[in-house]
C-alpha cells in the first residue's frame, strides 16, 4: 500500500483578519531544513470567519481573506483547490498537491445548521467527502454550541451533525460509514470540575503556569469531550492523539495571556476515524504524526490547532480513467471546428451531465474553468463511437466496445464560442457528474497552445505544428485578490457546493 501524509489546521479566527505570517502555520520547510517533504492534502477548517447577516450573498460570491491568503500561499507549492465549502462563518479548504487531482473520485459537500435550532448557520458544520486511490475519505469541520453548561447541546450538535450529513455514494452515504473520517473544528467543549469542587479561572492558569513540559493530565481529568467520548454520549467513534499542548481558549488578543473571563479549556480539537478492516487482506491504518498547537498566533482569542497523519490507500489503484490525445497543433481562436481525442476506460459510464472544462494550463481551483462543454454535445458522431455521440451508429460502437471490454476513443469538436478569448496555455478537464451533487476528476491533458488568427496570418504553412516549447512553469502571484468569482460559474455547475446561507 502507498502512503498519503494530511495536513489539518483548525482555528477560530474570531473574525479577524489575518495579519500574521502562515507559513509555520502552514509547517512549511525552512531554510533550515530545506529537504522536508510537504503533505499531500491540506485541510483547513476555520470558524468565525467574518460574516454579517446583510453581507450573506456577497460572502458567498466573494472569496474572504482568509481563504485569499491560504490559496496565495498554497498554490505556488503546486497546491490545487479541490473543493472548498462555507457556512456563514464555518469554511472547509481541502487542497491537494496536483499529481493527486486526476485520482479523485465522487467528491461531495454537506453542510447542518445547528444554530438557533438549526434555522441559523452561526453554529452547525460541513464536509467533504471524496474517494482517493481505492479509499473513502470524509472531513468535517465544526462549531459547536459555546458555554460551559450547555454540554447537552453540544451532544445533540453532534448527533444531529451525523444523523443529517447523506451522501449520494450508497456504500457511504453516513459520516461514520467512510473509511476515513476526520472531524476538525471549535468543538467547544470546556474543563467542567465538581461543582463541590470547582476552581476558578485564576486558579486554573495558576496551575497551568506551574505544569511540567506537556503534562496536562491533571487538567485533563475534567475535560468534557474526552468524558462524553467515554460514555458513549457523542465522538465515541473517534480518536484523539495525546493532547500535549496547554488549554487553546480563551486568550486575550494579542497576547499570550488568558483571558480569565472563561475558564481556559482544549475547545479546538482534531479527531480522527478509521475502518481499519473493511477490505480482504488488507489493514487500513491512520498514524499520528504530529498534534499541537501554535502559540505563536495572537490575533485571535483561540490558538490554532494543527495535526499531520499519514494514511495507507492502494498502490497503483486506477478506476475510470479518460486519457486525453496529446495536442500538437495549435487552437486558433475562433476556429469553427477544433478536434482532439480521449479514451475511456471500459469501466467508465458516461452520464448525461459528463463535461470537459476548458483550463488555465496553470490552473489553481477546480472551480476555475474558463469555459466547459458538455461531453454529448462535442462527441463526434461515427468517429469512434460514444454513448453521447450523435448518431446510433456511433453510439452502438461505443457500447459494444464498453461491452468487449475495450477503450473507447472519442473524437471531441469544440466549435466557436468555446470561451477561450486570450492567447496562451490551456488544458482539458474531464468530469464525470451523475448529478448536480457528486463529480469526479477523470483525466487532464497536457497543455496546449491557444492563439490568435493575426499570429496564423504570419505563418507559412496554416497548418503549421506549435512550437515545441513548454508553457512556463512559473506561477504568478494571481491570488493577491481571490475576489471576482464568476457568478454564472456558481450557478451553472457549482449551485450546490452549499456556499450561501
Amino acid at each position: 500500500m502507498d502512503t498519503l501524509r494530511f495536513y489539518f489546521v483548525t482555528w477560530n479566527v474570531a473574525t479577524k483578519s489575518p495579519g500574521q505570517d502562515l507559513n509555520a502555520l502552514l509547517d512549511f520547510p525552512s531554510v533550515f531544513n530545506k529537504n522536508k517533504p510537504l503533505p499531500d492534502f491540506y485541510v483547513i477548517g476555520l470558524q468565525e470567519v467574518k460574516s454579517q447577516p446583510q453581507n450573506m450573498l456577497m460572502d458567498s460570491l466573494f472569496t474572504d481573506q482568509w481563504t485569499s491568503m491560504f490559496n496565495k500561499i498554497l498554490c505556488r507549492q503546486g497546491y490545487i483547490v479541490a473543493k472548498s465549502v462555507r457556512l456563514q462563518g464555518i469554511i472547509l479548504l481541502v487542497y491537494t498537491h496536483m499529481k493527486h487531482v486526476v485520482h479523485l473520485r465522487d467528491i461531495e459537500a454537506q453542510y447542518t445548521k445547528t444554530g438557533l435550532g438549526g434555522l441559523w448557520g452561526n453554529k452547525g458544520a460541513v464536509s467533504v467527502r471524496f474517494n482517493i486511490y481505492g479509499c473513502s475519505v470524509c472531513l468535517v469541520n465544526s462549531h459547536l454550541t459555546a458555554h460551559d453548561h450547555l454540554l447537552a447541546d453540544r451532544i445533540n450538535d453532534y448527533n444531529t451533525i451525523i444523523s443529517d450529513h447523506q451522501y449520494h455514494i450508497t456504500e457511504t452515504h453516513n459520516i461514520l460509514y467512510h473509511d476515513y473520517v476526520f472531524w476538525i473544528g471549535d468543538l467547544n467543549f470546556r474543563t467542567d470540575h465538581p461543582a463541590e469542587n470547582s476552581p476558578s479561572a485564576e486558579e486554573i492558569v495558576a496551575t497551568l503556569e506551574k505544569v511540567e513540559k506537556d503534562k496536562f493530565n491533571t487538567l485533563l481529568r475534567h475535560d468534557q469531550l474526552l468524558a462524553v467520548m467515554e460514555s458513549g454520549e457523542a465522538f465515541s467513534e473517534f480518536s484523539e492523539a495525546d493532547i500535549k499542548f496547554a488549554p487553546t481558549y480563551k486568550f486575550m488578543i494579542g497576547t499570550d495571556d488568558y483571558d480569565i473571563k472563561r475558564k481556559p479549556s482544549w475547545t479546538d480539537r482534531i479527531l480522527f476515524k478509521v475502518i481499519t478492516n473493511t477490505y480482504e487482506n488488507v489493514t487500513l491504518r491512520a498514524d499520528v504524526i504530529s498534534y499541537n498547537s501554535l502559540p505563536q498566533y495572537t490575533i485571535s482569542d483561540h490558538k490554532p490547532v494543527v495535526a499531520q497523519f499519514n494514511i495507507k490507500a492502494f498502490s497503483n489503484y486506477a478506476v475510470r480513467v479518460v486519457e486525453f490525445e496529446p495536442i500538437s497543433r495549435i487552437w486558433y481562436i475562433g476556429d469553427a471546428d477544433f478536434r482532439t481525442q480521449c479514451t475511456l476506460t471500459p469501466d467508465v459510464e458516461v452520464n448525461p451531465n459528463d463535461w470537459i472544462g476548458i483550463y488555465d494550463a496553470n490552473f489553481h481551483s477546480l472551480d476555475d474553468y474558463i469555459a466547459y462543454e458538455y461531453l454529448s454535445k462535442v462527441c463526434v458522431a461515427g468517429a469512434a463511437g460514444a454513448e453521447g455521440a450523435r448518431g446510433a451508429e456511433g453510439a452502438e460502437s461505443a457500447e459494444g466496445a464498453r461491452s468487449a471490454g475495450r477503450p473507447r476513443t472519442f473524437t471531441l469538436s469544440f466549435p466557436v464560442g468555446s470561451g477561450v478569448r486570450t492567447p496562451g496555455f490551456y488544458r482539458f478537464i474531464y468530469f464525470s457528474q451523475p448529478n448536480n451533487d457528486v463529480r469526479s476528476v477523470l483525466g487532464i491533458s497536457e497543455p496546449f497552445e491557444v492563439s490568435s488568427k493575426e499570429d496564423r496570418l504570419v505563418n507559412i504553412d496554416p497548418c503549421i505544428e506549435a512550437s515545441t516549447s513548454k508553457p512556463s512553469t512559473a506561477t504568478s502571484d494571481v491570488f493577491t485578490d481571490f475576489t471576482g468569482l464568476d457568478v454564472a460559474k456558481l450557478s451553472r455547475h457549482f449551485s450546490n457546493d452549499l456556499s450561501i446561507d
